[in-house]
């Protein structure tokens, strides 16, 4: 197995069990590791500190151990199966009102650069770094073991997140199974998901929680669901009560599959309708009919270089909101982008709550749910922020 050494003091956030080892911090090899190999880390004193996948680029190896353990079949099964265990005790897995939940979530379940989602029998497996792409086989076959029949099908899908200069070539399919069954169930409301071409693995488990949220606050309102994707916030809104419910999104396929979603829990209901539309232009269109306005748009910062940009955004469609929203309107807002903190966020949404002169109240604060979970020495997981505002 290849060797690598740091260079003297970069152990230090190993020390502090953090799952990234960056180019800059590696002295040299001893071999020549291949895009995706495990290799063994040490301390330029020659102390074992890690075990990892290594990859061409910024983060040079994503951790997978701190002990000299082998990464084999057994490790994969034990990871998954950790995994697992944490959901059911969170009561997402096994629960039959819900077989829609996140089983890995990369850095925070020890996994770094993997992501599996379960919808109903079918696993979207998706690879973010080239070490997980080059185990996948070994990753399903450990992940079918694991279940125990709960999946029979394991979707691959990692054409668009695998680093590019890599040129492992990965192609999207069934790994294992190949239903086309691809109804799915949360919190008791049922949908569809595209996980063959849709974004994501095809849904965004992770507003569940705060899709259930907005349902309480739904009776007799008006709601604008913005970026609605297909559908998650407005089919709870509806089954909350609402008394309209519009839908947005610039794109006409996941429009067609909002209705979809809408027409397989409330067939021929009336309350709903839905447009596609560019989001700024539907806002400066709109009236004030909206009491309830929920904003989850995609991330507009990828990288720290669009952070700038990406803050300017989140003011100006937040500003629109507060603008539009009825007296004593209630505003759910998101950010998924990691490079965006907190504070970035919360300082966004402040400056445009002042531009429109409004009283406005924090009702809550939001971030993604237990089965996204955070590892603790890696605070860079925490990517979803939200905030519930009463706008008066």
């Amino acid at each position: 197995m290849v060797k690598l050494y740091l260079k003297p003091g970069k152990e230090e956030s190993l020390k502090r069990f953090h799952p990234w080892i960056f180019s800059g911090a590696i002295g040299h090899f001893d071999g020549e590791p291949e895009e995706g190999e495990v290799v063994d880390v040490y301390t330029s004193k020659k102390e074992f500190i890690a075990k990892g996948h290594f990859q061409i680029g910024s983060i040079a190896v994503r951790v997978l151990s701190f002990q000299q353990v082998p990464i084999d079949l057994a490790y994969w099964k034990k990871r998954l199966a950790v995994a697992l265990d944490l959901r059911r005790s969170i009561g997402v897995a096994d629960n039959p009102e819900n077989d829609t939940y996140r089983l890995v979530h990369g850095e925070g379940d020890s996994l770094p650069g993997l992501i599996i989602d379960v919808y109903a029998k079918t696993a979207v497996m998706q690879a973010h770094s080239a070490g997980m792409h080059v185990d996948r086989m070994d990753i399903a076959k450990a992940l079918e073991e694991i279940m125990e029949g709960r999946i029979e099908n394991i979707y691959y899908k990692s054409e668009t997140t695998l680093p590019f200069k890599a040129d492992l070539a990965p192609e999207n399919g069934f790994l294992l199974g190949g239903s086309t069954d691809n109804i799915a169930c949360e919190n008791g409301l049922k949908f569809h998901v595209d996980w063959l071409k849709g974004q994501k693995t095809g849904f965004f488990v992770d507003q569940r929680e705060n899709r259930a949220l907005l349902e309480r606050y739904s009776n007799n309102r008006s709601v604008l669901n913005m970026f609605c994707y297909t559908g998650g916030f407005s089919f709870y809104a509806m089954r909350g009560g609402a008394k309209l419910v519009h839908s947005v999104d610039s794109s006409a396929k996941a429009i067609d599959l909002t209705n979809k979603n809408v027409e397989l829990n409330f067939p021929g209901d009336t309350r709903h309708a839905a447009f596609a539309e560019d989001a700024f232009k539907y806002l400066d269109r709109m009236g004030d009919q909206y009491d309830l306005i929920i904003l989850d748009p995609p991330a507009f910062a990828k990288h720290k270089d669009a952070l700038r940009n990406a803050l300017m955004g989140y003011r100006k469609l937040n500003a629109k909101a507060f603008e539009k929203i009825k007296p004593g309107g209630i505003l759910f807002t998101f950010s998924c982008s990691q490079v965006v903190t907190k504070e970035n966020f919360r300082t966004a949404v402040f400056t445009a709550a002042a531009l429109s002169g409004r009283n406005v109240r924090i009702l809550h604060q939001l971030t993604q749910p237990a089965d996204h979970p955070v590892n603790i020495y890696h605070p860079e997981g925490e990517y979803l922020k939200g905030l519930v505002l009463y706008v008066e």
